[in-house]
């Protein structure tokens, strides 16, 4: 039996790391299930969701981790340090999970300054405070100047999941299912984008980094039941939508009239060239759950001030044109939607 960590790349894929690997499109994609994927393979592993379930004694865990590289550290609505505590909430969140414990670990550059390094730390301490969780335990190691842009942050964290709740996975899609979606979109993502290119916009966009997990609590305790969840980060809802229809091997429909996007937001995407389907977001995710359950949902919803933009987006189609994803436009037509290869503005998250 050949060595996995010595099997070669299929053919047609890059022989190095490219900045499209890490953009949540299809070259992510490939370098995740044909490299990564393979040489780790274990009965845990979630690779096409945001947590892995682990079990410990009679308890079941969710665990997950990530890396937060944002250019630039600071912009409006947050910093690299609120979305290193928010991003791993959530994630536990689309689990279903209650997000209990965090690690960080933290690259510095050499020549950052302590007074950025400070404020992004008490930002992070206040945005866990605010969510609920505790940072337990950490790392901190330093790179020469020039090896970073001041500061990456490594992440995992641990939450509870409830006992009796079935697993809140794409697996658990079923034909039929409605697909709803928290909020507005295209706001992180424009908010790094004006913060990096110091562009002058005529409205105060700010990004919507927030905490998603009291609108996932306040579904589980309505006894919702819930099929899958996913929040809307790197390459943005039709990415999340692709992913999630090629794994549960379903069709999805959306209406693209319905999905919530601010007027200045659109405005400013659609003067800078950019499909707001695929920009990043920081607060909102895409809810799968039986068609019966989606009004008492979106009420829900609708009760906390990051849900006030629910809405219902679409549907799981019975097609046969299984891990598709199909966006009807304000025209009638339909349009594919496909993964980009990596990623409209890189570096967001």
């Amino acid at each position: 039996m050949d060595d996995p960590a010595h099997c070669p790349l299929p053919k047609g894929h890059y022989d190095r790391v490219v900045m499209a690997h890490g953009g949540g499109g299809r070259l992510m994609q490939q370098l995740i299930e044909n490299l990564i994927g393979p040489i780790f393979r274990n009965p845990h592993q979630e690779l096409s969701h945001d947590s892995a379930r682990v079990p410990l004694g009679q308890e079941q865990l969710a665990f997950t981790t990530d890396s937060f590289v944002v250019k630039p550290l600071f912009f409006n609505g947050g910093d690299i340090g609120k979305i290193a505590v928010l991003g791993t909430v959530n994630d536990l969140a689309m689990a279903g999970a209650q997000p209990l414990y965090l690690s960080v670990g933290l690259i510095l550059e050499e020549g950052l300054p302590l007074q950025d390094l400070e404020r992004i730390l008490l930002s992070m301490a206040a945005t866990a405070e605010a969510a609920g969780v505790q940072l337990v335990t950490g790392d901190t190691k330093v790179v020469e100047r020039g090896s970073g842009d001041g500061l990456y942050i490594n992440t995992a964290g641990i939450g509870s999941l409830r006992a009796g709740i079935a697993p809140i996975h794409p697996k658990a899609i079923a034909v039929g299912d409605a697909v709803l979606i928290s909020g507005d979109i295209g706001r992180h993502g424009l908010a790094i984008l004006a913060a990096r290119e110091h562009l002058s916009l005529d409205t105060d966009i700010q990004s919507d980094c927030r905490d998603l997990s009291q609108m996932v609590k306040a579904l589980l305790d309505a006894g919702i039941s819930i099929h899958c969840l996913r929040d809307l980060t790197r390459g943005g809802l039709a990415s999340a939508l692709i992913e999630i229809a090629e794994t549960a091997e379903v069709q999805i429909v959306i209406e693209e009239t319905e999905i919530p996007l601010q007027p200045e937001v659109e405005e400013a995407l659609e003067l800078l060239g950019f499909d707001p389907l695929f920009v990043a977001n920081e607060g909102c995710f895409a809810l799968f759950l039986e068609a019966e359950e989606a009004s008492r949902a979106l009420e829900i919803l609708k009760r906390h001030p990051e849900g006030v933009d629910a809405r219902l987006i679409g549907s799981v189609t019975g097609s046969k044109a299984q891990g598709q994803v199909l966006a009807r436009t304000a025209f009638g037509t339909e349009r594919l939607l496909t993964r980009l290869s990596g990623e409209q503005l890189p570096r967001i998250c």
